[in-house]
This record gives C-alpha cells, sequence and structure tokens, in this order.
C-alpha cells in the first residue's frame, strides 16, 4: 500500500531559536515544542513538568454537585450502592477505580460492581442490570463508561425506584437521561474546560470531588491513577491537556509501585520485578525489568483484560483490579492470560475470512467503505477484526455479526473521517448506536442490513477525498542521524507519554543505507536493519521495520533510501538498546 508523507509546515524560526536559547536545547527539539503549541519557558516547564495541581476543578463538570450530594446521602443513609460499567478496559478500569474508592469509607456490605454480559445484555444498561438493582436492595446506581444515551433505560429504573449517576464520555444524544446527575463534559450545556477524559477519567473526577467534600487525603485518589492511565491508553483517548497529567502519574504508579493485578499481567508479558532496585536521588527508580510506557498498556495490558469481556465474563477483570494478594492476581491474570490466547486465534481466523470476502468480491473491493456482515463471526472480537481491516484496505469500516435476533457491529474509521456522523446520517435503520469520531457501536434489524450497508457506502463516497483513502505519514522533522545524540534522546524522551494529541515525534533521514548486516526476520514479513548515512557511514544506528520484509533485496543491495522513523528504547533479552522504528522506506 502506498503512504504519503506528510511534511509538517516551518514554524517560526524566531520563536524557535529564542526558546532554544532560554531552555538550552537544540533548535530541532525547540521546532518540536512549537509545533506543539509551546513557545516560551513557561509553557515548556509545564509540558515536561506535568502537576496535578494543572487538573481542573472536578466542580466544573455539569451535575458534579449534585452526584456527590447523592453519594454522600447514600453513604449516610445507610443505601446499597451499585458500581455499573461497560465490558471493555475503560469500563472495567472506571469500575475497579470507583469500588476501590468507596470501600475506603463505605462498609464492603454496602456497595458490589456490576458488568453487563456483553451477548445477553449487549454495551450500556441494561433492564436485566436494572431489575438485579432493584432485587438486591440497591437505591444507588454509579454508571461508569456508559449511559449517555440511556433514556428509556433511567426512565424504567426511576419507576422501580431506583437513582442513577451517569459517567460517561461519548457523546449525547438529542436527550439526556433523567437521572440524578448525568456527568459528561460533551454535554452541550456542560462548560467543563476539558472535553476528552475517558470514562475512568470522568470517575476519577466524581472520587476528587468526593475527597474534597468529605475532607478525606487525596491520596487515597492519586494512588488510582494507574487504572485511569490504562483507561487512556486502552481508549485511545488524546494524550494531551488534563489526560497527559494523568496518564504521565500513572505510569508513575505502574513503574514504581505496580498494583497486584497488572503486576500479574505484565509477567505474562515477560515483563516483571526486579529483585533489587536501585535508588537514585533517595527516588526507587522502576521495579520492573523494563520501563513501562503508554505502547505497553495499548498492547500488553488492554487487550488481556479486554478478553474476559470479549470471550466470557468481564466482571472476572474486574476482580483482577482490585485484587490486593499477589496469589489470587496470579490466578485470575493466568486464566484471563489464557483467554487471550483464545481471543487472539478468533482474531486471526475471522479476519483472514473478512479479507478473503473483499478479495473475492470485485464491489467491495472497489467500495469506498468496507460493511461485511457474518452471523457466526464472534462478537468479542469484531472490533479488533474491524480494526486490522482498515490497516489492510484503508477506509472507513463496519464488521458485523449475529446477537440474539440483531444484527450488532463495530465500526473503525481513518484519519480525518468522522464514522459516528457516517452512521448518524443511517440512524433511522438502527436500533441503537453510539461511539466516537473514529469508532462506534451498532446494531439493526435483519430486515435493515441491505440498505444500511447501501446508505452507508453512500454517504462515505459522498464525503470523503480520494486521497484521504490512501495512508499519510505526518513527518515532524528532517534529521541527520548525527543530530541524534545522547543529550538530545534525553530530551525526546521527556516529551512522553505520546499518544493521540501528543504522538512520538517521526522524523525523516535521507540517503540511508545498509552496512551489510540488515536481514529478514519474522517469516520474512520484517527487516531488521542495521543503517547509517551515506555522509557518515561510521555512525551506525539499529532498526525495526515492520511488514517492510520484501524491501530486503533492494536494501541488501545498499541501494540509498530514504527513511521516516520514530526513536525509541527497544527492550530485549533483558537488554535496553537505541532503536530507530521504521515507519516506511523510499527509495531515492
Amino acid at each position: 500500500m502506498n503512504t504519503r508523507w506528510i511534511i509538517n509546515k516551518e514554524v517560526d524560526k524566531q520563536i524557535v531559536g529564542e526558546l532554544s536559547n532560554v531552555l538550552g536545547i537544540d533548535e530541532n527539539l525547540a521546532t518540536l515544542l512549537v509545533q506543539r503549541g509551546i513557545t516560551n519557558y513557561d509553557e515548556a516547564k509545564d509540558f515536561f513538568r506535568p502537576s496535578l495541581t494543572h487538573l481542573h476543578d472536578p466542580f466544573l463538570m455539569k451535575d458534579m454537585d449534585k452526584a456527590v450530594e447523592r453519594i454522600k446521602k447514600a453513604w449516610e443513609e445507610g443505601e446499597k450502592i451499585l458500581v455499573y460499567g461497560d465490558y471493555d478496559v475503560d469500563g472495567t478500569t472506571a469500575v475497579a477505580l470507583i469500588y476501590t474508592y468507596l470501600k475506603n469509607f463505605i462498609s464492603k456490605k454496602k456497595i458490589s460492581f456490576y458488568i453487563p454480559d456483553r451477548y445477553d445484555e449487549g454495551y450500556g444498561i441494561s433492564y436485566k442490570g436494572i431489575d438485579y438493582a432493584a432485587e438486591n436492595g440497591f437505591s444507588l446506581v454509579i454508571v461508569l463508561d456508559c449511559g449517555i444515551k440511556a433514556v428509556d433505560k433511567i426512565q424504567y429504573a426511576n419507576s422501580r425506584n431506583i437513582d442513577f449517576i451517569i459517567c460517561d464520555h461519548h457523546r449525547p444524544g438529542d436527550e439526556i437521561p433523567n437521572a440524578v446527575a448525568v456527568l459528561d463534559s460533551k454535554r452541550i450545556d456542560c462548560e467543563y474546560p476539558y472535553k476528552e477524559l475517558s470514562g475512568c477519567g470522568v470517575g476519577f473526577k466524581l472520587i476528587t470531588a468526593l475527597s474534597m467534600t468529605l475532607n478525606r487525603p487525596i491520596e487515597e485518589v492519586y494512588e488510582l491513577l494507574d487504572l485511569v492511565a490504562v483507561s487512556i491508553a486502552a481508549d485511545i483517548v488524546p494524550i494531551n491537556g488534563e489526560n497527559r497529567v494523568l496518564a504521565y502519574y500513572g505510569l508513575q504508579l505502574i513503574n514504581k509501585n505496580p498494583r497486584p493485578g497488572l503486576e500479574a499481567v505484565l509477567s505474562h508479558a515477560n515483563v516483571y520485578r526486579q529483585e533489587e532496585p536501585q535508588l537514585v536521588s533517595e527516588q526507587p527508580q522502576n521495579v520492573l525489568n523494563k520501563e513501562v510506557t503508554i505502547s505497553d498498556l495499548v498492547f500488553m495490558i488492554g487487550p488481556r483484560i479486554n478478553a474476559a469481556g470479549r470471550l466470557e465474563k468481564a466482571s472476572d477483570s474486574v476482580r483482577l483490579l482490585i485484587a490486593d494478594k499477589k496469589e489470587h492476581a496470579d490466578k485470575l491474570a493466568s486464566s484471563i492470560n489464557d483467554l487471550n490466547v483464545r481471543r487472539r486465534e478468533f482474531d486471526n481466523r475471522i479476519t483472514e475470512e473478512a479479507l478473503a470476502m473483499i478479495e473475492q468480491n470485485e464491489t467491495l473491493r472497489n467500495a469506498k467503505s468496507t460493511v461485511l456482515f457474518n452471523e457466526n463471526w464472534h462478537k468479542g472480537v469484531i472490533g479488533i477484526v474491524a480494526s486490522r481491516l482498515t490497516d489492510s484496505y484503508y477506509r472507513p469500516t463496519i464488521v458485523l455479526t449475529r446477537s440474539n435476533n440483531l444484527i450488532t457491529g463495530s465500526a473503525r474509521s481513518i484519519k480525518n473521517f468522522d464514522i459516528y456522523d457516517a452512521i448518524d446520517n443511517c440512524s433511522d435503520l438502527l436500533e441503537h448506536f453510539g461511539g466516537h469520531k473514529y469508532a462506534a457501536g451498532l446494531s439493526l434489524k435483519p430486515e435493515n442490513l441491505e440498505e444500511f450497508s447501501r446508505r452507508f457506502e453512500e454517504y462515505v463516497a459522498n464525503n470523503i477525498d480520494k486521497e484521504e483513502l490512501v495512508p499519510e505519514i505526518n513527518v515532524d522533522l528532517e534529521i541527520d542521524f548525527s543530530d541524534i545524540t545522547p543529550k538530545f534522546v534525553r530530551v525526546l524522551k521527556q516529551f512522553a507519554p505520546f499518544g493521540p494529541g501528543n504522538m512520538a515525534p517521526v522524523f525523516l533521514s535521507r540517503n540511508v543505507v545498509d552496512t551489510g548486516l540488515s536481514r529478514s526476520v519474522g517469516n520474512k514479513k520484517h527487516l531488521k536493519l542495521t543503517i547509517a548515512q551515506k555522509q557518515d557511514t561510521s555512525l551506525v544506528f539499529a532498526g525495526i521495520a515492520f511488514q517492510k520484509g520484501e524491501d530486503y533485496m533492494r536494501v541488501h543491495s545498499k541501494e540509498p533510501f530514504s527513511i521516516c522513523y520514530c526513536i525509541e528504547k527497544n527492550f530485549w533479552q533483558g537488554k535496553t538498546n537505541l532503536q530507530l522504528n521504521v515507519k516506511d522506506i523510499k527509495f531515492e
């Protein structure tokens, strides 16, 4: 697949020069800062040294006062509270966060949690969940990572005299549910300054407000930031503003004092506790054998926590995250890891079947979108399959299967295309839908599938430019290998945590040649590079280029080429080394 390289526009050189001088860094690094909107010392200080004092007052969020007062009343009057959340990572981390915090001052007999069954109840608040609350004496339900569109469900809950507090971060519909409180910064009538919190992040704001009201130690709140960091990473929300602060401190917790559940999960990815962590400047170094990053949360922790909800019951993921004993956590993590292995098997098989469907159908191959349905596909992995299809056929994608009497599915998008709006345009054909710009879920009656597929394709074709269907790589800066000094790498590391809104910088270098040591790896799918630039072949860097195995012969012939890449640390067999993660290769 061809890829466009889009080089960032030049920034104001005077500002770059001034920032370079005041910070004592080279102009390449100063340029990266200016590209991120950082133009002076104070802004740079806030960027490099995130502080919890930068977080907004939680009471700026609409209905926060109502939510806090209702929880306070339930505590004082001994009511039973049910913590209810979605079955994906964001939901399970949010449930674990609220449940763990409330246990600090509410009797264990008075609090429990509930995760709906993906297959029996579907996404969001369910009638079955409401009935469970009523039948078991819960008068207050705190909902996390769902509920913003549950107008009818909340009406039913009210008829059963159960109060709901909704903590969500998805786009609202035309009507806000009639709950006691609805916390969602995306509400039109909510003036909260930051709009991109995860579902767990909204839960974090709630317990922060509770802590302030009850005059409880704020440390009880901050020690749960590891859960928030996992949710931010797994839910692919922007890592800027508040999210960057929350992720920064959450990662510190995971690296220095991981909770038993997360440590147990990491052990299945060969990340484990060192026997004797060293002390530096009286501060403990990371206790793990590698530094855990946002990428590790996405690829190591997220899929494993998700696996329980995809194949069996997500409540096991909550039990894992709230476990306070190593033995219990290890047992749960092992079981969940086994589920993840099974999940990968389903995922690989269904992806192969889906790709075959496209390849064998000329209409599907030439379409501007992908809509695929197979009633036998596993509901728990169709979101992953949709993501994989967008990697192979770069276009908005929906993968559907049958669930009970409905067709249900997951949607994934490409850069700059709002798939939520595309689905919303067909909402008259749907039973339910919800989500974000780049990911959404939906359900519809079987008789509406053909018309939905037609209208969705029509909308995409009319609202997407041809060039948008060609994947692009945004290049931050062109540099030479000689610019990659130890100081450059040290400062660059402080740009982390990386993610949407603060992506790892992508560099471009030209006149690159093989040193003779590059080789294909991974059944010849990938390239392990040992490369230099023609102008200085003594300066050699190691690199990895995934899915570029077909370029081996040209690379090995020492034909010059250009690369765009990220600079990162590679952890392998107990050693950490600098590595260029090559995103693309173009021969000159």
